[in-house]
């Protein structure tokens, strides 16, 4: 029988004498343990307003008064309690946590809250890197629904157009799928050129556009990059065929069995090779997606990292980012197998290569 994400967090119980039980606070670890079970209130929130606490036999879910009756509903499974505390009361929750497992704070562990006794952040976001056979099929979803909101909205680009109404479009393609988009930028032109983040300010778009996507839907995220242009594209075709080089030296090492250092040995590397030998010192590479927009995120100078020796596991989602100054940069979700890594921002009918 396949694990559930519950019972692979009990497991920590199990191996470790540091502590008894585990309480998730964090959006991520949250939807993890549970899919479905906390549909965003605050989008920007760090603490969810749901929690599970996991003891060595139950599962409880605690949440406010506020969000009881909705949880209660239409999303708690079967053989998952419920709790429901004061929204006002800010111990309430730690409270509620402690008497659900019956386990004093200083001996419960948690996804990073500083209320409890033990910090697992890192233990349980290594248990989540590799997807599950259903998390694999939302993934796929959400990848569909995103391409086609970032792809549908250029392709009824027009020049002229201003940056905020392409991210409208984008916005609202997403959220038709009951999605929403914690990353979106939309640039163009000189603003394309200057800036590694060009967030759309309202400013009319001519000749280049760059739509940047990461989309969450239970917990689960995929990102993307795409470009439309009205102009002729022979000289953002090179710049894209060197970070297109780049993301496959990537993808070609960051197989099943390597660790995450061989592969941000070979991103320094390839970077190196195409003549941009800091070229990776000035934007963010990307890595590992699941649930967050990057599980962890580590720099090839970063050889101390606990995640640099992390083996890369089957079934893990990553998305690299290689980019360079001028507007250029390759970004898409795969999820990685023994056999080949499979494009989940898949499109039927967009440029790719």
């Amino acid at each position: 029988m396949q694990q559930t994400p519950v019972d692979r967090a009990r497991q920590l119980l199990r191996l470790s004498p540091q502590f008894d039980a585990i309480v998730l606070t964090r959006p991520g670890s949250v939807a993890w343990a549970i899919p479905g079970i906390n549909p965003p209130i605050d989008r920007t929130a760090g603490v969810d307003t749901v929690w599970i606490a996991i003891g060595a036999e139950g599962c409880t879910v605690i949440t406010t008064g506020v969000e009881k009756q909705r949880i209660s509903d239409e999303l708690l499974p079967d053989n998952v309690d419920l709790v429901a505390v004061p929204w006002w009361d800010g111990d309430a929750m730690v409270a509620a946590a402690a008497h659900a497992v019956g386990v004093p704070i200083d001996r419960i562990a948690s996804d990073g809250h500083s209320s409890f006794g033990v910090d697992l952040d890192h233990e349980l976001t290594h248990q989540r890197l590799a997807l599950d056979p259903d998390e694999q099929r939302r993934l796929r979803e959400l990848g569909k629904w995103a391409t086609a909101a970032v792809e549908d909205a250029l392709r009824s680009w027009e020049p002229g157009q201003i940056d905020t109404d392409v991210a409208a479009r984008i916005a609202s393609g997403v959220e038709r799928f009951g999605a929403d988009a914690p990353v979106l930028l939309v640039g163009a032109d000189d603003r394309l050129n200057r800036y590694r983040h060009p967030v759309a300010v309202g400013a009319q778009t001519h000749d280049c556009v760059m739509a940047v996507l990461v989309a969450r839907h239970q917990g689960l995220h995929v990102a993307l990059t795409r470009y439309v242009s009205a102009i002729d594209t022979s000289e953002l075709e090179s710049g894209l065929t060197i970070v297109r080089g780049i993301h496959r030296d990537v993808l070609r090492v960051g197989r099943p069995g390597r660790t995450y250092g061989d592969v941000l040995d070979v991103l320094a590397a390839s970077y190196a090779q195409a003549g941009y030998p800091e070229g990776w010192n000035e934007h963010y590479q990307g890595g590992p997606i699941g649930y967050a927009q990057r599980e962890f995120e580590i720099s090839p100078a970063q050889r101390s990292s606990p995640w640099w020796n992390e083996v890369i596991s089957e079934h893990t989602a990553v998305a690299w980012n290689p980019s360079l100054a001028g507007g250029l940069k390759d970004e898409d979700t795969y999820l990685i197998s023994a056999e080949h890594d499979e494009l989940i921002t898949t499109s039927s009918d967009w440029p790719m290569d």
